[in-house]
């Protein structure tokens, strides 16, 4: 792997240090949240994908380098919204990535939307969830390069386990394929595996790993990243947010254009239940 760029470095030093002074803050709030009737997320639903809580998250992965692309970066900036509905949790994403050109320039605009509904079955266990249903991929792409010109369809299956108040882990399993759009585009077939793991250290503060496996089984290139990041949970009387940095690092990869090392930031919202 390439070093850091010093803009990269210094992006990744600002936000560990913003990181960290928001973990030193009380958790004062935290009272008046459990204290007012109200159903609030606890420091585990906070990272539990299938938690029933309307929630609002930013994204945010920051490529500093490309394999096989020497000085090119990239980074994709992702809205994400899901809203429990009895039996079933709906997510939607919305991404707007900044991609490499291959002439030393780079384009930016809308990603594709994508959406799926896992449905909750009872596993007798309130502290194991699992989660599966059909996903959906819309051409909103505002740009050739940001986006595939296909709509796909495919599966999702998540599980979560929060047995432990110190261990959690878990993960999700995507796999979406095209049924029509553009035909002068490539087809899409592709596998995203997403192991996710948090280690409570109190007082709200956690460590994480979730980094995305991706394969690409219609050109047959992959990017295999581990992740190791820092949280911090602030619970508040209308919401529970969560902020968190997790550099990802590389393990496996082939193809060029594949990220060598990602640095995830993001800052969720799950709304107290009133």
């Amino acid at each position: 792997m390439k070093p850091l760029s010093a803009t990269s470095r210094v992006l990744f030093w600002i936000v560990t240090v913003v990181l960290v002074a928001v973990a030193a803050a009380p958790v004062q709030a935290q009272a008046s949240a459990e204290g007012d009737g109200a159903t609030a997320p606890s420091n585990t639903d906070a990272n539990n994908p299938l938690a029933q809580f309307t929630a609002f998250n930013v994204h945010n992965y920051y490529i500093p380098s490309l394999s096989e692309m020497d000085d090119q970066n990239a980074n994709t900036f992702w809205l994400r919204y899901a809203q429990p509905f009895g039996k079933w949790l709906f997510r939607a994403s919305l991404p707007a990535p900044r991609v490499p050109t291959g002439d030393g320039t780079t384009t930016s605009g809308l990603g594709d939307f994508n959406a799926f509904a896992a449905y909750l079955f009872d596993t007798g266990n309130p502290a194991v969830s699992v989660g599966v249903g059909p996903l959906v991929v819309a051409p909103t792409a505002s740009e050739d390069e940001t986006g595939s010109g296909k709509w796909q369809g495919g599966l999702s299956a998540v599980f979560f386990n929060s047995e432990s108040s110190t261990l959690q882990w878990g993960g999700l399993v995507t796999w979406q394929t095209d049924f029509a759009g553009d035909g002068d585009r490539p087809g899409t077939n592709v596998l995203a595996v997403q192991p996710f793991y948090f280690v409570q250290l109190g007082k709200g503060l956690y460590v994480r790993g979730s980094a995305v496996a991706v394969f690409n089984l219609e050109n047959d290139t992959y990017n295999v990243p581990v992740g190791l990041g820092l949280g911090k949970v602030v619970p508040t009387p209308g919401a529970v947010f969560n902020i968190f940095v997790e550099p990802q690092f590389t393990i496996l990869d082939r193809g060029a254009g594949q990220p060598e090392l990602q640095i995830f930031v993001g800052f969720n919202t799950q709304f107290v239940k009133q």
